[in-house]
Protein backbone atom coordinates (compact mmCIF):
# COMPACT_ATOMS: atom_id res chain seq x y z
CA UNK A 1 0.00 0.00 0.00
CA UNK A 2 1.60 3.39 -0.79
CA UNK A 3 0.51 6.89 0.57
CA UNK A 4 -1.18 9.01 -2.21
CA UNK A 5 -2.26 12.33 -2.33
CA UNK A 6 -4.90 13.53 -5.14
CA UNK A 7 -4.34 17.43 -5.59
CA UNK A 8 -7.30 18.72 -7.52
CA UNK A 9 -11.00 17.64 -6.73
CA UNK A 10 -12.52 18.52 -10.35
CA UNK A 11 -14.06 15.10 -11.90
CA UNK A 12 -10.76 13.70 -13.12
CA UNK A 13 -9.27 14.24 -9.86
CA UNK A 14 -12.19 12.78 -7.84
CA UNK A 15 -12.05 9.50 -10.44
CA UNK A 16 -8.71 9.30 -9.99
CA UNK A 17 -8.62 9.26 -6.22
CA UNK A 18 -11.51 6.54 -6.48
CA UNK A 19 -9.69 4.41 -8.43
CA UNK A 20 -6.18 4.48 -6.33
CA UNK A 21 -8.81 3.95 -3.15
CA UNK A 22 -9.94 0.96 -4.72
CA UNK A 23 -6.11 -0.65 -5.50
CA UNK A 24 -6.13 -0.11 -1.53
CA UNK A 25 -4.33 2.73 -1.46
CA UNK A 26 -4.35 5.40 1.53
CA UNK A 27 -5.40 8.08 -0.41
CA UNK A 28 -6.11 11.92 0.24
CA UNK A 29 -7.96 14.29 -1.80
CA UNK A 30 -7.03 17.59 -1.99
CA UNK A 31 -9.29 21.05 -3.00
CA UNK A 32 -8.51 24.65 -2.40
CA UNK A 33 -12.22 25.09 -2.39
CA UNK A 34 -13.44 24.70 1.27
CA UNK A 35 -17.17 24.81 -0.14
CA UNK A 36 -15.88 21.66 -2.31
CA UNK A 37 -14.37 20.22 0.00
CA UNK A 38 -17.90 20.32 2.61
CA UNK A 39 -19.86 18.96 -0.43
CA UNK A 40 -17.51 16.04 -1.02
CA UNK A 41 -17.36 15.39 2.98
CA UNK A 42 -21.17 15.62 3.53
CA UNK A 43 -22.14 13.94 -0.23
CA UNK A 44 -19.24 11.82 -0.82
CA UNK A 45 -20.41 12.32 -4.35
CA UNK A 46 -18.75 15.57 -6.65
CA UNK A 47 -22.68 16.42 -7.54
CA UNK A 48 -21.60 19.29 -10.41
CA UNK A 49 -18.79 17.40 -12.23
CA UNK A 50 -18.94 13.55 -11.38
CA UNK A 51 -22.72 12.88 -10.43
CA UNK A 52 -23.44 8.93 -9.53
CA UNK A 53 -19.40 8.37 -8.30
CA UNK A 54 -19.34 7.67 -4.70
CA UNK A 55 -16.23 8.06 -2.45
CA UNK A 56 -15.93 5.52 0.56
CA UNK A 57 -16.21 7.10 3.44
CA UNK A 58 -12.39 6.04 4.63
CA UNK A 59 -11.26 8.35 1.79
CA UNK A 60 -9.48 11.35 3.57
CA UNK A 61 -10.89 14.97 1.95
CA UNK A 62 -9.11 18.14 2.73
CA UNK A 63 -7.79 21.92 2.03
CA UNK A 64 -4.73 21.02 3.90
CA UNK A 65 -1.71 21.21 1.14
CA UNK A 66 0.95 20.69 3.40
CA UNK A 67 -0.80 17.58 5.25
CA UNK A 68 -1.44 16.46 1.89
CA UNK A 69 1.81 16.76 0.60
CA UNK A 70 3.80 15.47 3.41
CA UNK A 71 4.69 12.15 4.00
CA UNK A 72 3.36 11.09 0.64
CA UNK A 73 4.68 8.43 -1.54
CA UNK A 74 3.29 9.95 -4.74
CA UNK A 75 1.02 13.24 -5.36
CA UNK A 76 -1.19 13.25 -8.30
CA UNK A 77 -1.27 16.82 -9.68
CA UNK A 78 -4.94 17.22 -11.51
CA UNK A 79 -5.62 20.52 -11.50
CA UNK A 80 -6.74 22.14 -14.89
CA UNK A 81 -3.67 23.23 -16.72
CA UNK A 82 -4.27 26.93 -16.33
CA UNK A 83 -3.60 26.46 -12.63
CA UNK A 84 -0.49 24.24 -12.89
CA UNK A 85 1.42 26.98 -11.99
CA UNK A 86 0.24 28.64 -9.54
CA UNK A 87 -0.34 25.29 -7.65
CA UNK A 88 3.03 24.00 -8.55
CA UNK A 89 3.98 27.15 -7.01
CA UNK A 90 2.15 26.74 -3.60
CA UNK A 91 3.22 22.80 -3.10
CA UNK A 92 6.71 23.71 -3.63
CA UNK A 93 7.87 24.25 0.28
CA UNK A 94 6.79 20.90 0.97
CA UNK A 95 7.64 18.62 -1.65
CA UNK A 96 10.87 16.74 -0.12
CA UNK A 97 14.17 15.67 -2.76
CA UNK A 98 12.93 12.92 -5.10
CA UNK A 99 9.28 12.96 -4.42
CA UNK A 100 7.22 12.13 -7.49
CA UNK A 101 4.48 14.24 -9.06
CA UNK A 102 2.42 12.80 -12.04
CA UNK A 103 0.40 15.31 -13.68
CA UNK A 104 -2.90 14.19 -15.22
CA UNK A 105 -3.98 17.34 -16.66
CA UNK A 106 -3.42 18.59 -20.21
CA UNK A 107 -2.23 21.29 -21.50
CA UNK A 108 0.46 23.74 -23.08
CA UNK A 109 1.44 27.27 -20.88
CA UNK A 110 0.00 30.40 -23.55
CA UNK A 111 2.72 32.86 -22.05
CA UNK A 112 5.57 30.49 -22.14
CA UNK A 113 4.82 27.71 -24.61
CA UNK A 114 6.05 25.08 -21.69
CA UNK A 115 4.64 22.00 -20.91
CA UNK A 116 2.79 21.25 -17.66
CA UNK A 117 5.83 18.81 -16.59
CA UNK A 118 8.20 21.73 -17.60
CA UNK A 119 6.30 23.77 -15.62
CA UNK A 120 6.08 21.12 -12.36
CA UNK A 121 9.94 21.19 -12.36
CA UNK A 122 11.07 24.75 -13.02
CA UNK A 123 8.30 25.49 -10.40
CA UNK A 124 9.38 22.35 -8.02
CA UNK A 125 13.00 21.19 -8.95
CA UNK A 126 13.26 18.80 -5.87
CA UNK A 127 10.37 17.00 -7.34
CA UNK A 128 10.33 14.02 -10.02
CA UNK A 129 7.77 14.85 -12.25
CA UNK A 130 5.99 12.66 -14.76
CA UNK A 131 3.10 12.52 -17.03
CA UNK A 132 0.02 10.33 -17.08
CA UNK A 133 -2.22 10.40 -20.41
CA UNK A 134 -4.28 8.48 -22.81
CA UNK A 135 -8.00 7.88 -24.03
CA UNK A 136 -9.63 8.17 -20.63
CA UNK A 137 -12.84 10.19 -19.39
CA UNK A 138 -13.40 10.62 -15.68
CA UNK A 139 -16.83 9.54 -16.16
CA UNK A 140 -16.20 5.95 -17.61
CA UNK A 141 -12.99 5.37 -14.96
CA UNK A 142 -15.17 6.98 -12.24
CA UNK A 143 -17.86 3.92 -13.30
CA UNK A 144 -14.80 1.31 -13.30
CA UNK A 145 -14.84 0.95 -17.07
CA UNK A 146 -11.96 -0.61 -18.97
CA UNK A 147 -9.71 1.86 -19.63
CA UNK A 148 -6.26 2.34 -20.83
CA UNK A 149 -3.19 5.05 -20.34
CA UNK A 150 0.64 5.68 -20.82
CA UNK A 151 2.57 6.67 -18.02
CA UNK A 152 5.58 8.63 -18.76
CA UNK A 153 8.85 9.63 -16.96
CA UNK A 154 12.89 10.26 -17.47
CA UNK A 155 13.63 7.15 -16.16
CA UNK A 156 12.08 3.62 -16.28
CA UNK A 157 12.19 3.13 -12.30
CA UNK A 158 9.16 5.93 -12.20
CA UNK A 159 7.31 4.76 -14.92
CA UNK A 160 7.27 1.65 -13.78
CA UNK A 161 6.35 2.80 -9.77
CA UNK A 162 3.57 4.99 -11.37
CA UNK A 163 2.01 2.23 -13.12
CA UNK A 164 2.18 -0.52 -9.93
CA UNK A 165 -0.09 2.28 -8.32
CA UNK A 166 -2.41 2.62 -10.98
CA UNK A 167 -2.77 -0.29 -12.80
CA UNK A 168 -5.83 -3.21 -11.86
CA UNK A 169 -8.37 -5.32 -13.80
CA UNK A 170 -10.25 -2.24 -15.61
CA UNK A 171 -7.20 0.47 -15.83
CA UNK A 172 -4.07 -0.58 -17.93
CA UNK A 173 -1.02 1.30 -17.47
CA UNK A 174 1.67 0.84 -20.12
CA UNK A 175 4.88 3.51 -19.96
CA UNK A 176 7.15 5.78 -22.29
CA UNK A 177 10.07 7.27 -22.28
CA UNK A 178 8.72 10.46 -24.33
CA UNK A 179 7.14 12.40 -21.69
CA UNK A 180 7.44 15.39 -24.24
CA UNK A 181 5.16 13.30 -26.93
CA UNK A 182 2.35 12.05 -24.47
CA UNK A 183 1.77 15.92 -23.03
CA UNK A 184 1.84 17.63 -26.34
CA UNK A 185 -0.24 14.38 -27.98
CA UNK A 186 -3.05 15.64 -24.74
CA UNK A 187 -2.51 18.91 -25.26
CA UNK A 188 -2.83 19.40 -29.01
CA UNK A 189 -5.52 16.69 -29.41
CA UNK A 190 -7.87 19.11 -27.09
CA UNK A 191 -7.72 21.77 -30.15
CA UNK A 192 -8.31 19.34 -32.76
CA UNK A 193 -11.65 18.22 -30.88
CA UNK A 194 -12.67 21.55 -30.50
CA UNK A 195 -12.97 21.75 -34.49
CA UNK A 196 -14.70 18.21 -34.07
CA UNK A 197 -17.72 19.79 -32.28
CA UNK A 198 -17.57 22.63 -34.61
CA UNK A 199 -18.00 20.71 -37.16
CA UNK A 200 -20.84 18.83 -35.49
CA UNK A 201 -22.70 21.77 -34.31
CA UNK A 202 -22.64 22.94 -38.34
CA UNK A 203 -24.34 19.83 -39.08
CA UNK A 204 -21.29 17.80 -40.94
CA UNK A 205 -21.43 14.00 -40.53
CA UNK A 206 -18.65 11.12 -40.02
CA UNK A 207 -16.80 12.08 -43.37
CA UNK A 208 -15.98 15.44 -42.20
CA UNK A 209 -15.00 13.81 -38.65
CA UNK A 210 -12.63 11.14 -39.88
CA UNK A 211 -11.00 13.91 -41.99
CA UNK A 212 -10.55 15.74 -38.74
CA UNK A 213 -9.18 12.94 -36.69
CA UNK A 214 -6.48 11.50 -39.95
CA UNK A 215 -5.88 15.21 -40.72
CA UNK A 216 -5.31 16.20 -36.78
CA UNK A 217 -2.85 13.21 -36.18
CA UNK A 218 -0.98 14.35 -38.97
CA UNK A 219 -0.97 18.25 -37.38
CA UNK A 220 -0.14 16.56 -34.00
CA UNK A 221 2.90 14.16 -35.28
CA UNK A 222 4.73 16.84 -37.38
CA UNK A 223 4.85 19.81 -34.46
CA UNK A 224 5.61 17.04 -32.38
CA UNK A 225 8.20 15.57 -33.94
CA UNK A 226 9.89 18.75 -34.70
CA UNK A 227 9.90 19.74 -30.80
CA UNK A 228 11.39 16.08 -30.20
CA UNK A 229 8.87 13.85 -29.78
CA UNK A 230 7.80 10.54 -31.19
CA UNK A 231 6.42 9.43 -34.08
CA UNK A 232 5.34 6.36 -31.54
CA UNK A 233 3.71 8.20 -28.84
CA UNK A 234 1.63 10.44 -31.60
CA UNK A 235 0.32 7.07 -33.23
CA UNK A 236 -0.31 5.26 -29.62
CA UNK A 237 -2.59 6.05 -26.97
CA UNK A 238 -1.89 9.73 -25.82
CA UNK A 239 -1.64 10.51 -29.74
CA UNK A 240 -4.66 8.71 -31.98
CA UNK A 241 -5.81 7.26 -28.91
CA UNK A 242 -7.18 10.54 -26.85
CA UNK A 243 -7.75 12.42 -30.46
CA UNK A 244 -10.72 9.46 -31.15
CA UNK A 245 -12.02 9.55 -27.53
CA UNK A 246 -11.90 13.32 -27.19
CA UNK A 247 -13.28 13.96 -31.09
CA UNK A 248 -15.99 11.14 -30.58
CA UNK A 249 -17.30 11.43 -27.58
CA UNK A 250 -20.37 12.90 -25.91
CA UNK A 251 -18.21 13.39 -22.50
CA UNK A 252 -15.83 15.75 -24.25
CA UNK A 253 -15.93 19.30 -23.01
CA UNK A 254 -13.39 19.88 -25.71
CA UNK A 255 -15.85 18.78 -28.48
CA UNK A 256 -19.33 19.86 -26.30
CA UNK A 257 -17.76 23.47 -26.86
CA UNK A 258 -16.86 23.14 -30.23
CA UNK A 259 -20.18 21.80 -30.93
CA UNK A 260 -21.88 24.92 -29.31
CA UNK A 261 -19.81 27.25 -31.39
CA UNK A 262 -20.72 25.50 -34.90
CA UNK A 263 -24.02 26.42 -33.54
CA UNK A 264 -23.43 30.08 -33.49
CA UNK A 265 -22.13 30.55 -29.42
CA UNK A 266 -19.05 32.35 -29.25
CA UNK A 267 -16.44 31.28 -27.16
CA UNK A 268 -17.73 32.38 -23.75
CA UNK A 269 -20.86 31.29 -23.85
CA UNK A 270 -20.06 27.92 -24.86
CA UNK A 271 -17.34 27.76 -21.76
CA UNK A 272 -19.83 29.30 -19.51
CA UNK A 273 -22.45 26.37 -20.73
CA UNK A 274 -20.10 23.55 -20.78
CA UNK A 275 -19.24 24.46 -17.17
CA UNK A 276 -15.68 23.39 -16.61
CA UNK A 277 -12.36 24.66 -17.86
CA UNK A 278 -12.01 23.20 -22.01
CA UNK A 279 -8.00 22.99 -21.72
CA UNK A 280 -8.61 23.22 -25.59
CA UNK A 281 -9.08 26.91 -25.36
CA UNK A 282 -5.60 27.49 -23.55
CA UNK A 283 -3.65 25.11 -25.63
CA UNK A 284 -4.92 26.80 -29.09
CA UNK A 285 -2.66 30.12 -28.94
CA UNK A 286 0.41 28.18 -27.71
CA UNK A 287 0.10 25.57 -30.56
CA UNK A 288 0.18 28.27 -33.20
CA UNK A 289 2.78 30.19 -31.28
CA UNK A 290 5.18 26.47 -31.59
CA UNK A 291 4.33 25.90 -35.27
CA UNK A 292 5.52 29.03 -36.14
CA UNK A 293 8.54 28.58 -33.98
CA UNK A 294 9.30 25.50 -35.93
CA UNK A 295 7.72 26.42 -39.33
CA UNK A 296 4.89 24.09 -39.10
CA UNK A 297 1.94 23.83 -40.98
CA UNK A 298 -1.14 23.52 -38.58
CA UNK A 299 -4.15 24.50 -40.79
CA UNK A 300 -6.75 22.91 -38.57
CA UNK A 301 -5.46 24.51 -35.76
CA UNK A 302 -5.21 27.90 -37.13
CA UNK A 303 -8.58 28.08 -38.07
CA UNK A 304 -9.62 27.04 -34.81
CA UNK A 305 -8.03 30.05 -33.69
CA UNK A 306 -9.54 32.15 -36.21
CA UNK A 307 -12.72 30.91 -34.54
CA UNK A 308 -12.15 31.17 -30.88
CA UNK A 309 -10.35 34.64 -31.16
CA UNK A 310 -11.11 36.30 -34.28
CA UNK A 311 -14.96 35.80 -34.62
CA UNK A 312 -14.29 33.91 -38.08
CA UNK A 313 -17.58 32.44 -38.53
CA UNK A 314 -17.15 28.62 -38.14
CA UNK A 315 -18.80 27.57 -41.60
CA UNK A 316 -16.13 30.00 -43.58
CA UNK A 317 -13.14 28.24 -41.20
CA UNK A 318 -14.21 24.90 -42.58
CA UNK A 319 -14.86 26.11 -46.32
CA UNK A 320 -11.32 27.63 -46.22
CA UNK A 321 -9.58 24.19 -44.87
CA UNK A 322 -11.79 22.12 -48.04
CA UNK A 323 -10.25 24.67 -50.64
CA UNK A 324 -6.74 24.83 -49.52
CA UNK A 325 -3.93 23.91 -52.28
CA UNK A 326 -4.05 20.78 -53.64
CA UNK A 327 -1.44 18.26 -51.37
CA UNK A 328 0.26 15.08 -51.63
CA UNK A 329 -0.78 13.40 -48.59
CA UNK A 330 2.94 11.87 -47.62
CA UNK A 331 5.10 13.48 -49.34
CA UNK A 332 7.88 10.83 -48.29
CA UNK A 333 6.40 8.32 -50.73
CA UNK A 334 7.84 7.56 -53.93
CA UNK A 335 5.93 7.26 -57.05
CA UNK A 336 7.10 4.02 -59.17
Amino acid sequence: MAKVSVIGAGSWGTALSLLLFGNGHDVTLWSIMEQEVEMLKEKREHLSKLPGVKLPEEMKITTDLEGSIRGADLLVLAVPSPFTRSTAHAMAPYVKEGQIIVNVAKGIEEETLMTLTDIIEEEIPACRAAVLSGPSHAEEVGRGLPTTVVAGARDRETAEFIQNIFMNQVFRVYTSPDMLGIELGGALKNVIALAAGIADGLGYGDNTKAALITRGIAEMSRLGLAMGGRMETFNGLSGIGDLIVTCASVHSRNRKAGYLMGQGKTMKEAMDEVKMVVEGVYSAKAAVALARKYRIEIPIIEQVNAVLFEDKPAREAVNELMLRDKKIENPLLPWD
